[in-house]
């Protein structure tokens, strides 16, 4: 698909806590739960955007979150995973869903967040993506954010194929939706159908009102284990049952988002609505017999104790903001410090009201420079920085790029040296990603002649000459 898919929705985080069950809480009649492992994952509208991105589909997610631990992981999980982030500024709590399980069962699920408040605006690079979609995924949660003013505006606007996964809770879909998917169980709520007959009967009369009410080219209920009726502008509805071969399973969390997430990009790549209906039962249905978001993980869950709560700059980062401050960010090997790179670094810090630095690992180096870089350790390269009085926090990243931790701290500001500067100059790698979240990205001047390989080159060639003298 030449064009992405964007998903625009709630974003939550899903927190698997397993353990064992072996005695009873002395003070009260409750089981008590030895925590094992913890495996961490987006939910809502996050997990519609990673099954689709898991699937080889380019996706970009518009969502909300707020600067909290909870809202970082998320956007770490989804950069990870190849999702484009476009997120909105949330008031509050990211929300997030904790269920401990024992034995293969959930004992309790534990919501956090809060009440659901309005996000923010839409940045525009998030509009612009939604512009240039190759289909649109809505999934409502029911926290608020497809009643944003501008982004449903952009919605109705929209010349892709539009499906709206609904929420009881949520808005109506826009006029004109190509599709809209809601459970048995939501259409009853959104249409007040008591339910009177067989299930069929009952997605059938409810889904033609709802389509009719909603003025959208079509409603596919999903019946679960039944898989889908199809109630489109004939009177007749399609009915799409599950493959045969497909065994029932206990777990359907996220049977949803796969179904609608299957139905977009086929509508994405030219298919009628019927037939995407189809493809997405198919999908749906392996989704669940696969062991449905239990069997999503894509690293090995933590053990309870490696878990940590928000880092010291996460927490820097959150103050800033809820001053009302500009957080500004660089990145670098920084691996023989040098009076550019100050120039650099103070220049930046001047745009805001701190400085991290996103600098890379002795792999990352390695990865860019050669087995024989970097000269200077992490540690080393770390602890210079941080005793620079311009440079507020230092965070280490593995990975070629400082993408995973942008994600994290998305930054006002990313700033990078003077090189990227000018006419021609390339497009800096992490420019899109910053913009998605309403970023800037600028160039601050540099020290002509001063660059870290400069400096080891002419050092090996002072120690030869010296050497050489010697003889």
């Amino acid at each position: 698909m030449s064009r992405p898919l964007v998903v625009v929705g709630d974003a939550l985080l899903d927190r698997d806590v397993e353990g064992a069950v072996n005695r009873v809480c002395p003070d009260a009649p409750v089981p008590v739960l030895d925590e094992r492992v913890s495996t961490d994952r987006p939910g809502g509208a996050g997990l519609a955007a990673l099954l689709a991105a898991a699937q080889g589909t380019e996706v970009a997610l518009v969502t909300a979150l707020a600067d909290d631990a909870a809202g970082a992981r998320i956007a770490e999980l989804l950069i990870t995973a190849g999702v484009r982030l476009y997120p909105l500024r949330l008031p509050g709590a990211t929300p997030e869903k904790i269920r401990l399980r024992a034995g293969g069962q959930t004992l309790l699920r534990l919501d956090r967040g809060g009440e659901p408040r309005p996000p923010g605006e839409p940045p525009e690079a998030a509009l612009e993506v939604l512009a240039s979609a190759g289909a649109i995924l809505v999934s409502d949660y029911g926290r608020g954010l497809v009643r944003q003013p501008a982004l449903r505006a952009a919605l109705a606007d929209a010349s892709a194929p539009v499906v709206w996964d609904p929420h009881p809770r949520g808005p109506v879909a826009v006029p004109g939706a190509r599709l809209t998917t809601p459970n048995l169980a939501e259409l009853r709520q959104l249409t007040g159908d008591a339910g009177a007959g067989s299930a069929l009967s009952t997605a059938t009369r409810a889904g033609h009102e709802l389509r009719r009410r909603w003025r959208v080219g079509a409603v596919a209920v999903t019946m679960g284990a039944d898989g889908a009726v199809l109630c489109h502008s004939g009177s007749t509805p399609l009915v799409v049952p599950p493959p045969s071969d497909v065994e029932r399973a206990e777990d359907t969390c996220g049977a949803g988002d796969r179904f609608a997430a299957t139905a977009a990009t086929a509508l994405a790549a030219g298919a009628v609505t019927s037939e995407a209906v189809q493809e997405a039962v198919a999908a749906a249905s392996a989704y669940v017999a696969a062991g449905g978001a239990a069997g999503l993980a894509r690293r090995e869950p933590q053990p309870a104790a490696s878990r940590r709560p928000a880092s010291a700059t996460e927490e820097l980062v959150a103050r800033v903001r809820a001053d009302g401050g500009t957080v500004v960010a660089t990145g670098g090997c920084f691996d023989i410090l040098h009076a550019g790179h100050v120039a650099t670094l103070q220049a930046a810090r001047r745009l805001g009201d701190c400085l991290v630095v996103c600098l890379n690992s002795d792999r990352s180096v390695r990865a860019l420079k050669g087995p024989d870089r970097p000269v200077n350790p992490e540690a080393d390269r770390a602890r210079l920085l941080a005793a620079l009085d311009c440079v507020d926090a230092v965070v280490v990243f593995d990975e070629p790029t400082p993408a995973t931790a942008l994600a994290r701290l998305r930054p006002d500001v990313w700033v990078k040296g003077g090189d990227y500067a000018g006419d021609g100059a390339p497009e800096l790698p992490e420019a899109e990603l910053v913009r998605g979240w309403g970023g800037r990205v600028v160039t601050v001047p540099y020290l002509a002649g001063r660059s870290t390989t400069a400096t080891i080159s002419a050092a090996r060639s002072r120690g030869a000459r010296l050497v050489k003298g010697a003889r």
